[in-house]
């Protein structure tokens, strides 16, 4: 069983800076998508930042100039550098890879199990 690892979460204070990191237990091949999703208490979970194997990058408008997503293809790894981060940044944040499965329109997810981030003020 495949698993995905965050690592990287914690405290910080408003105007700081974390960086995420996301890995898996064993080697995923042929990744598509891979992103970040936060869900802050009481709320849906939401997409912050998505980037293709290419490297084509998106981001929600909340993190855009704020957050970077990155890749590395040779060691199986997302990050997410967060910098300016403000209190309504805080929640427990996810990774997410998606690779094709046997068909065009099927598609398998990998999800991990969350790392806490919490911006002080």
């Amino acid at each position: 069983q495949v698993q995905l690892v965050e690592s990287g979460g914690g405290l910080v204070q408003a105007g700081g800076s974390l960086k995420l990191s996301c890995a898996a237990s064993t080697r995923i091949f042929s990744i598509k998508d891979m992103a970040w999703y936060r869900q802050a208490p009481g709320k849906q979970r939401e997409l912050v930042a998505t980037i293709s194997s290419g490297g084509s990058t998106n981001y929600a408008d909340s993190v855009k100039g704020r957050f970077t997503i990155s890749r590395d293809n040779a060691k199986n790894t997302v990050s997410l550098q967060m910098n300016s981060l403000k209190p309504e940044d805080t929640a427990v944040y996810y990774c997410k890879w998606t690779r094709p499965g046997p068909t065009v329109n099927v598609n398998y997810d990998y999800w991990g199990q969350g790392t806490q981030v919490t911006v002080s003020s």
